[in-house]
């Protein structure tokens, strides 16, 4: 199994600990993200990892078994940095880890046994975690929302708008993905019909919210277990307090 971490960009909102490395280097309990991400990827199966660098390429270099690099990584945005390994999105079922985030093997596998082209894992008992990290879980929140799908399957119904109440969240996306060769196939029919600017700036949510409104099954997993985003010190703050 390949899995792919997109590390590109700096991330700003972290200060003085990206000054000199990317945010996914940054030590949670004295652990690198990236150390806890392949780490979970390995136990899960992973044989191959890849990340995608944009942000000092250099210093990923351990971690990868291959590397693919977004020169445009200042400028663009996910989406952008994920279509530089198209060649491995066009040849295997590819599991897709953000690097600002940790999570357990569980999680992994869970998504790796998904069966629509593309597939998604999300936290349904997210409000807890929201609330410790934030004065009102709305302020940070998007909207989420579930469909029953093919053979009964859960399908993803809308992602990324700004919600009006909690029953709009009926869970939090964690930033893990899975694409199959037809999954990645129908993401860069979605891209093509979009000026060029607006694909450079298309977020990862924007995307998969696209593509529901397109009509294609986002399969939505739900998975428990210690997981969080580390977006900001104060993120990070809170993780070094409460876990994992």
């Amino acid at each position: 199994m390949k899995a792919l971490i997109l590390a590109a960009g700096r991330g700003s909102r972290m200060r003085h600990l990206t000054e000199d490395q990317p945010k996914g280097l940054t030590p949670l309990r004295g652990v690198p993200l990236i150390e806890r991400q392949c780490a979970a990827l390995r136990a899960a199966g992973a044989d191959r990892i890849g990340i995608v660098t944009g942000y000092r390429a250099d210093a990923f270099a351990s971690y990868a078994d291959e590397t693919f690099h977004n020169p445009r990584w200042a400028e663009t945005q996910m989406v952008a940095s994920l279509a530089e390994a198209e060649a491995w999105l066009t040849d295997a079922p590819v599991i897709v880890s953000y690097s600002d985030i940790f999570y357990e093997a569980d999680a992994v596998r869970a998504l790796a046994g998904g069966t629509a082209p593309v597939a998604i894992t999300y936290d349904p008992d997210w409000a807890e975690q929201w609330s410790g990290r934030f004065d009102d879980p709305l302020d940070d929140a998007e909207t989420f929302r579930l469909r029953a799908g093919p053979g009964g399957m859960s399908c993803l119904a809308e992602i990324g708008h700004r919600p009006q109440g909690i029953d709009e969240v009926e869970g939090q996306y964690m930033g893990l993905l899975r694409f199959t060769p037809p999954g990645w196939a129908a993401v860069q029919e979605v891209r093509a019909a979009l000026p060029d600017g607006a694909r450079d700036t298309l977020s990862m949510t924007a995307l998969l919210d696209l593509m529901v409104g397109r009509g294609h099954d986002i399969e939505a997993i739900a998975a428990r277990g210690p997981w969080g985003e580390i977006d900001s010190v104060e993120d990070l703050a809170f993780f070094e307090r409460s876990g994992p």
